[in-house]
């Protein structure tokens, strides 16, 4: 498969900060690749790298193979959308996205042809004549693309487009977006601080923390096995504890916490005796009332302290009776939990092999 974008051991500083620390990866033509991280990470600092807008400290940037350095935004081969989408208000949708190639000087026949063939594309044939203010958010966001793609860049890049977007809507264009890229087949580099948005869209995503990518998987095994603390913690919901390991057999360790509970959890790492430790398990992992007889399974009794009604999401609070550490659970609406209310004491249990576990370093 060829590549589209290749980042070599890219890093920026600006004085004594450095945004972006020996980043390196690949996106093959045609994916949809999302890089995901709190505010202040250094992502956008990487996307505006790519762009041509700041130039890397060290490190190279190559797009289909060609190296940018000194290439400025206007001659590199990508087009950038950002949350606000700059959408020329005078102007109706044809001729906002007619603009850049008319900027190129071709002829009006081909213009047109573009112009009635992209809309087509995108989802809006015949909104050439309308004006902007006549649009939904939705459609605006489609116009933005559709200005950027008209242009054949090699690589689109979109920094946090949903973020002034409603919640509703911006749950629609997350699965817009993701079978429009499918559709038009043009590589997707996308930021986002948003999980799901990184999740549900990208073929591949990478999580970055402090100028630095911390895991670069698929949006599952991101989920499933992250690599490292701040993935479990950033991807998705997770309960977590410190404590040591105080045996390991069989693949299996068995940690005491800081608040004296003793858990068993699966690790791949050479954790021996006395290794400080943090524990993870997800909400939806832990069973309510589990059944007897299960093997390598974690047991206790907790005391709901609160419910959180939240449809398919609802989740309760529950504390542990010989334990210190409050538990998110997933209340699944495919089960009857109507009768739990706060206070009531439950059983609660999950499998070791659920559970990931890391040095705490």
């Amino acid at each position: 498969m060829a590549i589209d974008l290749n980042v070599e051991n890219v890093s920026k500083t600006f004085g004594d900060f450095t945004a972006v620390r020996e980043v390196s990866f690949a996106v093959e033509k045609g994916r949809f690749f999302s890089i995901l991280g709190p505010s202040g990470c250094g992502k956008t600092t990487l996307l505006r790298m790519i762009a041509g807008f700041i130039e890397p400290t060290v490190g190279r940037i190559m797009i289909r193979g060609k190296d940018m350095a000194g290439f400025p935004p206007n001659r590199r081969p990508v087009n950038l959308i950002f949350q606000h989408l700059a959408l020329f208000p005078m102007m109706n949708v044809a001729q906002n996205i007619a603009f850049g190639l008319q900027r190129r000087r071709e002829t009006r026949a081909e213009i047109d042809r573009k112009v009635d063939d992209i809309l087509a594309r995108v989802g809006l044939p015949g909104f050439g004549g309308k004006r902007i203010d006549q649009l939904s958010g939705g459609q605006k966001q489609r116009v933005a693309i559709a200005r950027c793609l008209v242009l054949d860049p090699a690589v689109l890049l979109l920094d946090e487009p949903l973020g002034a977007l409603d919640l509703k809507l911006r749950e629609q264009m997350k699965v817009e977006l993701k079978k429009l890229q499918a559709e038009v087949g043009t590589t997707f580099i996308y930021i986002t601080h948003d999980q799901s948005e990184a999740l549900v869209m990208s073929d591949h995503v990478a999580v970055m923390n402090g100028g630095r990518f911390e895991q670069v998987d698929t949006p599952r095994n991101l989920y499933a096995r992250p690599q490292t603390p701040f993935v479990a913690r950033f991807v998705g919901e997770n309960n977590g504890w410190k404590g040591v390991v105080a045996d390991r057999q069989d693949g299996l360790c068995t940690l005491r916490t800081d608040d004296d509970q003793l858990f068993s959890a699966a690790t791949h790492d050479d954790l021996p005796p006395g290794t400080p430790v943090i524990f993870f398990i997800r909400p939806e992992a832990i069973i309510i009332a589990p059944d007897a007889g299960l093997e390598n399974f974690n047991r206790m009794t907790a005391v709901i302290q609160s419910i959180l009604f939240d449809g398919a999401n609802s989740r309760m609070l529950a504390m542990p009776e010989a334990g210190a550490t409050e538990l998110m659970i997933a209340l699944p609406q495919n089960r009857q939990y109507d009768h739990l209310k706060v206070g009531d004491r439950v059983a609660i249990g999950w499998s070791a092999r659920s559970a990931v576990c890391f040095k705490d370093r």
